[in-house]
Parts: structure tokens; C-alpha cells; sequence
């Protein structure tokens, strides 16, 4: 049985937080954390990362990962889809000779993912046969009790509704929040193209390992996280 291959997606261009990949959190830069746990994990034939910016590739070879060519630009920019990074990826492994049925999508922006999680995503995979696992967190947003957006009246409603009106949150359909990494069938994503399938399974996480660092309160968050020592 072959191991899976990690991809680390980071381009250089990042709008909330300028540089946020190559920033230092706790003595290194942010995409490092997630390079050296997926290494360390041992669950990869390889860590790839996958970015158009030079500085990221120097630092993502500095500790260990392989870059074997920097992203095209056109798939580099704000609007650009993961499924097509993905797709341009898994072409360029497998014509280099790389051998893999698995890829794991982890967001370098999410440091404190837990391999364990991982692992179980792997043989969730592989076991139930389905076409993508997703770490997910149940959420208290709910779009069916807390969250609303403006309708066509240009008044707020709620955004999605049932037809006897929901009082608690309790009584609300549960709702996952998308968090980490994607764990992905590659026979399955090379014939449809995209991440999200029609068979997707979730690896619940504990919320707080999920958190993502996209905004400066974040960035406080997570070093105060660190400091503590807290996972």
C-alpha cells in the first residue's frame, strides 16, 4: 500500500495578513509548522508544497519539504481555485514519477491540525471508499437559527429555513465547520475535477485544533496558544 503525499498549498500573495505564510508564530514561520508536523507524522511518501512565491520555496526547502516548480501565476491570484492547483499538482507528481492514490490537502494556516486527525481521515478514506474526508468541527453558527443575510426584499432573513420555524439551537440541523485539510481519492478527483464529490465524510476535530490564522487577532491568538503550550 502506497502512503499518501501531503500538499501544502501557499501562495505569496495574501491580502489579510501580508507575507501571514512566512511569518514567524513561535520561532518559526507559519507554513514551517505545518511542513515539519507532516514530516514528523511519518503518514507521507512526500510533503510537497505548492507556491508561486520564491521566499516561500527557499523556506518550505529549508525545512525539508520538496518544491518541484513554482506555480504558474494564473493559478496564484485571489481568484484562483484550489481544484485547479490541485488538478495542476497532481499532474506535475505524477509526471515526474511520483506514486500515490491519496493527497492530503493541509492548510498551512492551520497549525495546530493534530496528525492523529490525519491518520484517521486516511483509513476513513480508505475504508468507507468514499471520495473526499473533511476535518470538520460542529459550529453553533447556524444558518438556521443564527445566521441571516439579506433577501430579496433587501431585509435580513434567515439563511436557510425549515417549515416549522426553529426556536433553539438546539432543534437546528447540525452544521460542520470546514477546517485543516481535505483528504482527497485521487482516481476520483482526476475524473470530476473538484475537492468537494458526492461522497464526503467528516473527521470531527476539536474546534480549538482548527483554528485557522487569517486575520491579525488570529495570528495573537494562536502565539498566546503556543505560549501556553496548550496542545
Amino acid at each position: 500500500m502506497v502512503k499518501p503525499i501531503c500538499l501544502i498549498a501557499a501562495r505569496g500573495g495574501s491580502k489579510g495578513v501580508p507575507k501571514k505564510n512566512l511569518r514567524k508564530i513561535s520561532g518559526k514561520p507559519l507554513i514551517a509548522h505545518a511542513i515539519t508536523n507532516s514530516i514528523n507524522s511519518h503518514l507521507f511518501s512526500h510533503v510537497v508544497v505548492s507556491t508561486d512565491d520564491p521566499e516561500i520555496a527557499d523556506i518550505s526547502k529549508k525545512y525539508n519539504a520538496e518544491v518541484p516548480s513554482l506555480r504558474h501565476k494564473k493559478l496564484a491570484t485571489s481568484n484562483s481555485k484550489m481544484d485547479d492547483v490541485i488538478q495542476s499538482v497532481i499532474n506535475e507528481l505524477f509526471s515526474l514519477g511520483y506514486d500515490f492514490d491519496i493527497l492530503v490537502n493541509r492548510d498551512c494556516t492551520a497549525p495546530f491540525i493534530r496528525n492523529i486527525d490525519i491518520k484517521k481521515s486516511i483509513n476513513l478514506l480508505r475504508k468507507e471508499k468514499c471520495d473526499t474526508v473533511v476535518a470538520a468541527y460542529k459550529t453553533h453558527l447556524n444558518p438556521y437559527f443564527n445566521m441571516m443575510e439579506f433577501g430579496s426584499k433587501k431585509t435580513l432573513e434567515f439563511s436557510k429555513h425549515k417549515k416549522n420555524i426553529i426556536n433553539n439551537r438546539q432543534d437546528a440541523p447540525i452544521v460542520y465547520q470546514l477546517t485543516g485539510f481535505q483528504t482527497i481519492n485521487v482516481k476520483k478527483f482526476q475524473k470530476y475535477k473538484k475537492i468537494y464529490m458526492s461522497k464526503i465524510l467528516p473527521i470531527e476535530i476539536p474546534a480549538e485544533t482548527g483554528l485557522m490564522i487569517d486575520t491579525e487577532f488570529e495570528f495573537k491568538l494562536a502565539e498566546c496558544i503556543f505560549k501556553k503550550n496548550i496542545f
